[in-house]
């Protein structure tokens, strides 16, 4: 007799008491449709400081297959759903997040790629009800990191998605979980994306920032592209040529003019100060890529888990 596929749905939340239980029933609907499946539920709690982990463990004691992992502490939305999505064992992977702005409908589609041969099923938001201006700049930005990158990166994915087993064990592999979307589009298979709008979150508030947003986006520009340092190595260059032209030109004023032209303070200070801004920034980018290194070096675990419900169903 063969064995049955078993589908594994994979996120993680804070402060989501308002949508965790509507998401586990429209999720449940999806996979209603597909009764040739076995499947788990694993939601990665982040420490919560609402009544979400009351009702994960309410949903787990009436579902089995639903399993609920409480971290610790608060290790973030990336590191806390890279753990869920590495404990889950299914034969095919489903990411999704808590907020209800990965809509659940789209898992029959994404089920149905699979079965026709799709090992990455890919939800590209091609619209949001969101602000219009955030959109634009995270739009902007994902184009500006595909033409960047070393790698063919996927535009406007938002992580969620349909994943077979093989390419789970691929994206383990690299050890590297910083930028799941970069790690995705490097481990290749056949992949096909289908382009949804993005709906507003219904209930709480998101706990990303502007600093969380911008730690996210210069995480994606120093993994997978260079382009920064020797963009501060040319720019190097170019202000020392600048330099010694100007530095050319006022010498030869000084020489057809010796006692009229002065050199003034303005142009000495404006320099000194463009000069330093523009090291400060190199430094920076540096400090962006020391900064990776370094937390990769330390190979500390994703997160640290308090309690797991249901993981020895």
């Amino acid at each position: 007799m063969e064995k049955r596929k078993k589908i594994s749905i994979a996120g993680s939340c804070y402060n989501e008491s308002g949508n965790i239980r509507e998401l586990y029933d429209r999720c449940m609907a999806e996979l209603k449709k597909f009764p040739q499946y076995d499947y788990e539920f694993i939601m990665a709690d982040n420490c919560s400081t609402d009544d979400t982990r009351d009702k994960l463990r309410a949903i787990a004691a009436e579902d089995p297959n639903f399993k609920v992992i409480f971290n610790a502490n608060n290790f973030g939305p990336i590191n806390s759903g890279m753990n869920a999505f590495c404990t889950t064992t299914g034969d095919v992977v489903i990411q999704i997040a808590a907020d209800l702005q990965d809509p659940p409908e789209m898992i029959s589609q994404f089920l149905e790629k699979y079965e026709a041969g799709y090992d990455i099923v890919c939800a590209i938001k091609e619209s949001s009800q969101e602000n219009p201006l955030a959109f634009f700049l995270r739009k902007t930005y994902y184009k500006l990191l595909s033409s960047l990158s070393s790698a063919p990166l996927i535009q406007n994915f938002t992580g969620y998605g349909l994943f077979s087993r093989r390419v789970v064990d691929a994206v383990k592999s690299f050890n590297d979980f910083s930028y799941f979307r970069g790690v995705l589009a490097e481990v290749g298979f056949k992949r096909i994306d289908i382009p949804f709008e993005q709906p507003l979150r219904k209930y709480g508030k998101s706990s990303y920032n502007i600093f969380k947003y911008y730690d996210y986006a210069m995480t994606g520009f120093v993994n997978y592209t260079k382009l920064p340092l020797r963009l501060s190595v040319f720019c190097g260059m170019l202000l020392a040529i600048m330099c010694l032209l100007v530095a050319a030109g006022y010498f030869i004023a000084k020489l057809l003019w010796w006692d009229t032209f002065s050199l003034g303070i303005a142009p000495l200070v404006i320099g000194i100060f463009f000069l330093g801004a523009v090291q400060l920034i190199f430094i920076g980018i540096i400090g962006e890529y020391i900064g990776a290194i370094w937390t990769q070096v330390k190979k500390r675990p994703l997160v640290i888990e308090e309690e797991r419900i249901n993981f020895d169903q």
